[in-house]
C-alpha cells in the first residue's frame, strides 16, 4: 500500500468514527477537517503495552476504532487494584488529559486494536472550540444522556407536530393576564365578568396581587344548585388558598399536581409570590396532548371494580405516549406511582363498600418498588397493613381485617397488580399489625442481621403509606430510619450484602450476560443492573437516618446530608435512570410485540450510543460500590 493510499484508509476510517460517534458526530465541518488533519491511525498487536503510568505527562488521547484495550489501575478491594474492558467507541486517558499529567492506569491491547490518536495540542484546540466536546470531556457519560434524552424529543416533536416537551416553563404556556377581581365583589357581577371573556376561572387577589381564592364555572354549579345569593361576596364561595407554582417550573410539575388534586386550573406566580398568570388542564393538553388529569379522574371515581379495571386499562398507553414526548425516566415513574396510588386507594374503597367497614383505624403501606415510587408497567403486589387495635385484643381486630384485605389484593390483581409469589401482601397475618408489631418486627430485623433479615430488609425498609392514617404510617418510617442508624454491626453487614450483586461488567467482553432458555445471552437490568444502586442508597440513607424511599431521592438527600458530593450522586442518578429507561423501552418494546414482559435485555441489540452509555452507567456501579468497600470498611 502507497504512502497516498495509507493516508486515505486513514481518513476514511477517521470519517467513519466521526460519523458514529457522539459527541464527534457534533462536530461542524470546520472542526472534522481540523480532526482529521491532525489525527493519526494507529495499529497495535494483541498484547503490546498502549500507555502506562511510566510514561511521563501523556502527550496523546486515544480514541479505540475496533478491538479490545485491558485497562488496570490502583483501586480498593483485597488486590489493591481494578480492572476494566474499552472497546470500540472509547477513549483513554480523558482524566489525565484534561489534568495535564501522567495516567495511573495501565492501557494494554487485549487484542488486535487499532486506534486513532490525537495530539495534545489537537486536543486542546477541539477542546477550546466545540461546546459539545467540552461538555463530554467535562461531564462524561451526563453530556451523553442529556443528548440521548433532546433527540428522543426532538424525534417526539418531529413525529407530533410542534414542541411537545414536558420540560416547558410554565411561563411559555400561562395565561399571563388572567381574569381577577377582589374578594368583596359580587358573585353575579364575577359570573357576568368570566362569560365577557369566555374564561373558565377567576381569581380573587389582594392588593398586593397575591391569589387568595380561585372560582370556576364548577363552583358556580354548587352556587346555583345551594341556592346562594348571587349578591354575596365572591369570598364566600371562593376556594380558598388555590394551589401554585412558580413561573419557572415545568408543565411535568402542573400535571402531576392537578392530576393529584383533582384541580383544572394552576395559579402561577412570580419570584416575590405574586400572580404571574394561570394554567388551565387545556393549555397543558394543547401543549403535551397527555390525559393524565382525566384518567386520575376516571379511576378515582370507578363505580365498581370492572370499571376501576376498564380505566386502568389506559395507562399503558398513556406511558408510551409520555415516552414518546421525552418525559424522562423520573417523571414517568411519578406518573405511574400517581396513577397506582389513586387505583389502590379506589380499590381499597370499593372492598369496604362491598366487605363492610371492619371497624378499626387501618393504613395501607407499599413496599419495594411500590414503596420507592419506582414502579414500571411490570408489577407485582408488595404491600401490608398498620392498624390501631385501641382497646381490643390486637389478634381479634387482625382476624377482623384479614378477609378484608385479600379482598383488597384481588381486585389489585384484576387491575394488573399480580398476585406476589412471596405473600408479601396485606392479607398475609405477618404483615398485617399494629404499630408496635411492626416496630418489634424491624427491631428483630436490625438486632439479628441473619441472611433472611438481610433479604427482608431490602423490602421492607422500602416502604410508604398509601391509604388511611398517613401520619402513622409516616411515623412507622421514621421509627425504622431511627432503628437502623443507631446499629452499625447491621449497617455494616447490610453493606457487606450490597456487594453481592455486581454489575454485568466482563474482562474481556464488555458484559457479563447470561443464557437465558432460548440461547439468547442476556443482562437481567432489575437485578443485575439497578439494584446496585437502589441497594446502595438504601444502606448509605440508612446510616444517615434519611426517612427517604426513592432511590433519586435519597441520593440528593445524601448530598444535603454532606454523605455524597454533588457530582457523584448526579452520576449515580444518571446512570440509574438511563438504565431504568432502557428497562421500561424493553417492555415497551415487549407490550408492543405481545411477549410476556420481563427485564432481560440482550446488549447486542442495543446501538453503538446506547451499549456506551450502558456501559458507563454500570461503571458507575461498580464505582459507587467501591465507595461502599471504604466506608464501611469491607
Amino acid at each position: 500500500m502507497t504512502g497516498t493510499e495509507v493516508v486515505a484508509e486513514a481518513n476514511t476510517i477517521a470519517q467513519a468514527f466521526l460519523n458514529d460517534h457522539a459527541p464527534f458526530d457534533r462536530f461542524p465541518r470546520s472542526l472534522r477537517d481540523y480532526f482529521l488533519d491532525h489525527v493519526q491511525l494507529m495499529d497495535y498487536s494483541a498484547g503490546d503495552v498502549i500507555l502506562e503510568p511510566g510514561s511521563g505527562r501523556v502527550r496523546h488521547f486515544y480514541l479505540i476504532v475496533s478491538g479490545g484495550v485491558a485497562a488496570e489501575r490502583p483501586g480498593v478491594g483485597e488486590e489493591g487494584v481494578e480492572r476494566f474492558e474499552l472497546e470500540a467507541g472509547d477513549n483513554f486517558p480523558m482524566a489525565a488529559m484534561i489534568g495535564q499529567r501522567a495516567t495511573r492506569t495501565f492501557y494494554r491491547a487485549a487484542t488486535d486494536v487499532r486506534c486513532l490518536r490525537l495530539p495534545r495540542p489537537a486536543f486542546e484546540h477541539l477542546l477550546g472550540e466545540s461546546p459539545a466536546f467540552r461538555d463530554y470531556c467535562m461531564r462524561g457519560v451526563s453530556s451523553l444522556l442529556d443528548q440521548v434524552q433532546r433527540d428522543i424529543q426532538q424525534h417526539a416533536a418531529g413525529n407530533l407536530g410542534g414542541d411537545s416537551s414536558l420540560e416547558t416553563a410554565l411561563r411559555g404556556l400561562m395565561q399571563s393576564d388572567p381574569l381577577t377581581c377582589a374578594p368583596e365583589a359580587a358573585i353575579h357581577k364575577a359570573v357576568r365578568s368570566m362569560h365577557e371573556h369566555e374564561v373558565g376561572s377567576i381569581l380573587v387577589t389582594d392588593t398586593g396581587r397575591r391569589a387568595k381564592g380561585i372560582f370556576t364555572l364548577h363552583d358556580l354549579r354548587a352556587v346555583v344548585a345551594d341556592g346562594v345569593d348571587l349578591e354575596s361576596p365572591l369570598s364566600a364561595v371562593m376556594t380558598p388558598d388555590p394551589l401554585s407554582l412558580d413561573a419557572d417550573t415545568y408543565a411535568f410539575e402542573a400535571v402531576v399536581e392537578m392530576a393529584r388534586h383533582h384541580i383544572r386550573h394552576m395559579v402561577v406566580t412570580d419570584d416575590r409570590g405574586r400572580l404571574a398568570g394561570i394554567v388551565s388542564e387545556r393549555d397543558i393538553f394543547a401543549l403535551q396532548r397527555i390525559n393524565l388529569v382525566h384518567l386520575t379522574r376516571a379511576i378515582t371515581a370507578a363505580g365498581s371494580v370492572e370499571a376501576l379495571v376498564r380505566a386502568r386499562s389506559d395507562v399503558g398507553a398513556l406511558i408510551d405516549t409520555m415516552m414518546a414526548h421525552g418525559a424522562g425516566v423520573e417523571q414517568i415513574t411519578r406518573i405511574i406511582t400517581l396513577l397506582n396510588d389513586r387505583t389502590v386507594t379506589r380499590a381499597i374503597e370499593l372492598s369496604i363498600e362491598e366487605q363492610g367497614d371492619p371497624g378499626v383505624p387501618f393504613t395501607w403501606i407499599a413496599f419495594g418498588s411500590e414503596g420507592r415510587s419506582e414502579q414500571t408497567r411490570v408489577t407485582d403486589q408488595d404491600n401490608g397493613i398498620l392498624f390501631d387495635p385501641g382497646d381490643e385484643a390486637t389478634e381479634t381486630v387482625r382476624q377482623r381485617i384479614l378477609p378484608l384485605a385479600w379482598h383488597i389484593n384481588q381486585v389489585l390483581d384484576r387491575c394488573g397488580f399480580t398476585l406476589c409469589t412471596g405473600n408479601v401482601m396485606a392479607s398475609n397475618p405477618r404483615l398485617c399489625l399494629s404499630f408496635a408489631e411492626w416496630e418489634q418486627t424491624f427491631r428483630e430485623m436490625v438486632g439479628s442481621a441473619t441472611p433472611e433479615n438481610l433479604l427482608n430488609s431490602t423490602i421492607y425498609f422500602d416502604f410508604r403509606p398509601i391509604w388511611g392514617d398517613l401520619p402513622a404510617g409516616d411515623a412507622l418510617h421514621q421509627r425504622v430510619a431511627d432503628l437502623a442508624a443507631g446499629n452499625s454491626v447491621f449497617l455494616h453487614t447490610l453493606a457487606g450484602n450490597c456487594l453481592a450483586i455486581r454489575p454485568p461488567l466482563g474482562m474481556f467482553r464488555d458484559f457479563s450476560t447470561e443464557k437465558d432458555t432460548d440461547g439468547v445471552e442476556r443482562i437481567d437490568l432489575k437485578v443485575r443492573g439497578l439494584t446496585p444502586f437502589v441497594d446502595a442508597a438504601r444502606v448509605l440513607a440508612l446510616q444517615a437516618g434519611i426517612a427517604e424511599s426513592n432511590t433519586p431521592a435519597r441520593y440528593r438527600a445524601l448530598v444535603s446530608g454532606g454523605v455524597l458530593s454533588a457530582e457523584d450522586a448526579g452520576a449515580f442518578q444518571r446512570s440509574f435512570a438511563f438504565i431504568q429507561l432502557l428497562r421500561m423501552r424493553e417492555h415497551q418494546r415487549q407490550a408492543a410485540a405481545g411477549e410476556s414482559m420481563n427485564n432481560r435485555l440482550d446488549p447486542d441489540e442495543l446501538n453503538p450510543m446506547d451499549r456506551r452509555i450502558l456501559k458507563e452507567a454500570l461503571r458507575e456501579a461498580r464505582r459507587l460500590q467501591k465507595k461502599l468497600e471504604v466506608r464501611f470498611q469491607l
